[in-house]
């Protein structure tokens, strides 16, 4: 557990003005204080590579709410070394998800917000973080998935998010929303991620037969291409679940119980028949 969270945390739940760039602003801030010794009040006129590290963060306030969360941090530091640091908790901090969903709000699939996603991925694949979700098995199957399924997922939970009342959302609704209004949501932020990272294939049926070979086969769930010879098959999987988030998991679900047959995600699209399509590979299996 890091010194810095838990004092973001002591910061933030003494705040009267939360929101859901708070503690991105406040650790911002404890870095910048830290790095010079906690010596110095804020004036923006003398601070400009601060302001520079608040726009570099996506934070898209005034020079002055940064000064003050600034001074906030500051003059809470003498009754932070006064405190008994054991019974703080890190109920406040932000999750990594909920790191990425306030970026996608504010700033979109900007480039802060893609590196937000890639670094979640990054340590998902090598171990340093987990999605609560899914046992250890199921995470073997996530990450036997790829990058880019791990990603997609982390999209669609943001999808998800975006309709709870104060929280991601900057238009608020009464009532839950419906499985169709969640997958209409899902299709419509992962196709943005998709472009924004260059897994969005347009024209991919004509792609796919062109790169590895001709459609042998169509099914409710997916069509499939192979080219005689190859070591695996090419699906454009649609969904038949509920929502787009629901059949990400499924190819969780299948890698977890059939690894032998695992599924790879290798991009995204939305064919001739105006259905979203997981393109994804995996082993050919003679019949």
């Amino acid at each position: 557990m890091q010194i810095s969270k838990i004092f973001c945390n002591f910061v933030a739940k003494s705040s009267k003005t939360m929101n859901e760039q708070y503690p991105t602003a406040i650790c911002v801030a404890l870095n910048y204080l830290e790095d010079r010794g906690w010596t110095e009040l804020i004036d923006p006129r003398w601070a400009p590579q601060l302001l520079e590290e608040f726009r570099r963060s996506g934070i898209g306030w005034t020079d002055e709410e940064i000064v003050e969360v600034v001074n906030q941090v500051l003059h809470r530091k003498a009754e932070w070394d006064s405190t008994d640091r054991l019974n703080l908790t890190e109920d406040m901090w932000p999750t990594r998800q909920e790191q990425i969903n306030t970026s996608i709000t504010y700033n979109g699939f900007s480039e802060h917000t893609l590196q937000l996603i890639d670094n979640y991925v990054n340590d998902i694949l090598y171990g340093r973080a987990n999605i609560h979700r899914f046992d250890l098995q199921e995470h073997a199957g996530l990450c036997t998935g790829g990058a880019p399924l791990i990603g997609a997922y982390a999209v669609c939970c943001y999808a998800g998010a975006s309709f709870e009342p104060g929280r991601f959302s900057l238009k608020c609704k009464t009532g839950s929303p419906t499985n169709w209004e969640i997958d209409a949501k899902q299709e419509e932020v992962l196709q943005q991620w998709a472009e924004a990272k260059k897994l969005w294939i347009p024209e991919s049926e004509k792609w796919i037969t062109s790169t590895f070979g001709p459609k042998i086969a169509q099914q409710t769930e997916a069509k499939v291409y192979y080219r005689t010879g190859d070591l695996s098959v090419i699906k454009e999987r649609t969904s038949i679940y509920a929502t787009l988030g629901k059949a990400l998991e499924a190819i969780v679900l299948h890698n977890t119980l059939f690894p032998e047959t695992q599924m790879k995600v290798i991009g995204f699209t939305r064919d001739s028949d105006g259905l979203f399509r997981v393109v994804l590979t995996q082993p050919y299996v003679p019949c």
